[in-house]
């Protein structure tokens, strides 16, 4: 008979129950648009950027209130905001799927990006931290390793249901599955709201550490977020274009369709790749140090594309060099902030990172949509090479301005 204490809160099943409803979360309220955008465009008969456009005011306008889930997640803990974002996420892709206008589109794509902030990583790392504290760090690299695989789930999955049902139809199941997977795993087992008198320990034990082991404060406190505000933000812009766009992309190199679907599946199993190595081997190299060089993979990979990109070969080394560069960056999203910040009051600080990428991250599935329309293949993928190679240059000035440790 199992033993009652793998079920409590915070327990030995909190990271398997996150990866589970990460994988489920990413895949319906994220990767999925990915496949049905061309259905959505082509029922509706407008154009693709207005497809793209409500995607990206969802992702705006819905975003802006992260500083606010991050507030919530410290005041009440991630059981209940997890828990009621999972049930709003499957209210609002049952009403994206009912939208019969632009209107009705827009409004549930807004609410359907305002949900995220309370289910995707930024809330779940806020988990992992209230339950381990400033231990967090295995268990987020150990949480990132099963999420690495929503893409390879979901994209083939939805293409698959697609040969069955239509677009709305993949919705509603897909809405049905926040209340059936997502709710109960996150409502018993995840850790309940964090006592003061824990908080306040906490905090007592920051002041009391030894000048060289303390977190950040001050002036180096306000540069170290400016900067890795800066390259979270640019980091946003090209993973989530290319979340939406990579087989648009690989297509316009001209990879024949089934060749870029398979090229498109390789970043699953090579964010899985990257996340295992840090797992392994990261562990005596400061998370800080871990951001800059995974950075340094999202440009090259794109250089490769430039290269050869109409090469299954070259485009394979592509994946696995972007593929490792996004895994690695979704575990140091947590750790650096961990690292620098510490766990008090950790909710907060990573809502307040992701309020400066709002805008630019809610316009790269546009900007890119139009790019690759107006300037094609090429000049898109050198947009993307800038901004990835400028959110490298800021997590290496970071990192050379944070003793190692």
């Amino acid at each position: 008979m199992p033993s009652p204490h793998l079920f409590r809160p915070g327990g030995p099943l909190l990271i398997p129950a996150l990866g589970v409803t990460q994988i489920f979360g990413y895949g319906a309220l994220y990767y999925a648009f990915t496949v049905l955008a061309p259905r959505i465009t082509a029922e509706f008969g407008w154009a693709p950027e207005w497809t793209f456009g409500g995607f990206a005011v969802g992702v705006l306008l819905g975003g802006a209130v992260a500083p606010v889930t991050g507030g919530l997640i410290d005041r009440y803990g991630t059981r209940l905001v997890m828990t009621l974002g999972s049930a709003l996420a499957g209210l609002s892709l049952l009403a994206l799927a009912e939208a019969r206008g632009l209107a009705g589109y827009v409004a549930a794509m807004v609410a359907l990006q305002a949900v995220t902030t309370a289910v995707f990583y930024d809330a779940a790392f806020a988990a992992l931290t209230q339950a381990r504290g400033s231990r967090a760090r295995r268990a987020i690299s150990l949480l990132t390793l099963i999420g690495g695989f929503a893409s390879t789930l979901f994209w083939p999955l939805t293409s698959a249901l697609l040969g069955l049902l239509d677009w709305r139809g993949v919705y509603r199941l897909y809405g049905l599955s926040q209340f059936l997977v997502c709710v109960p795993l996150h409502l018993v087992f995840l850790p309940g709201r964090v006592r003061r008198p824990v908080a306040a320990a906490a905090a007592q034990a920051v002041a009391e550490m030894p000048p060289e082991e303390a977190y950040l404060h001050g002036a180096a406190r306000r540069r170290a977020f400016l900067l890795l505000a800066f390259a979270f933000s640019l980091q946003g812009f090209v993973i989530s274009a290319m979340a939406v766009h990579m087989l648009t992309l690989l297509r316009g190199f001209g990879l024949a369709a089934s060749v870029a679907v398979g090229i498109g599946a390789m970043l699953g199993p090579s964010q899985v790749a990257g996340r295992l190595a840090e797992m392994l081997f990261g562990r005596a190299v400061p998370p800080v140090a871990t951001a800059w060089v995974a950075a340094c993979l999202m440009p090259l990979g794109l250089l490769l594309l430039l290269a050869g990109g109409a090469q299954p070969l070259v485009a394979g080394a592509f994946a696995l060099a972007f593929g490792i560069s996004m895994g690695l960056s979704s575990i140091v999203r947590g750790t650096v902030p961990l690292q620098l910040f510490g766990p008090v009051g950790f909710g907060a600080t990573m809502g307040r990172l992701s309020a400066p990428g709002l805008v630019i991250k809610a316009a790269a599935p546009l900007v890119l949509s139009v790019s690759l329309e107006r300037g094609g293949v090429v000049v898109s993928t050198l947009l993307l090479v800038a901004f990835s190679a400028l959110a490298a240059a800021a997590l290496f000035a970071l990192a050379r301005g944070r003793p190692p440790g």
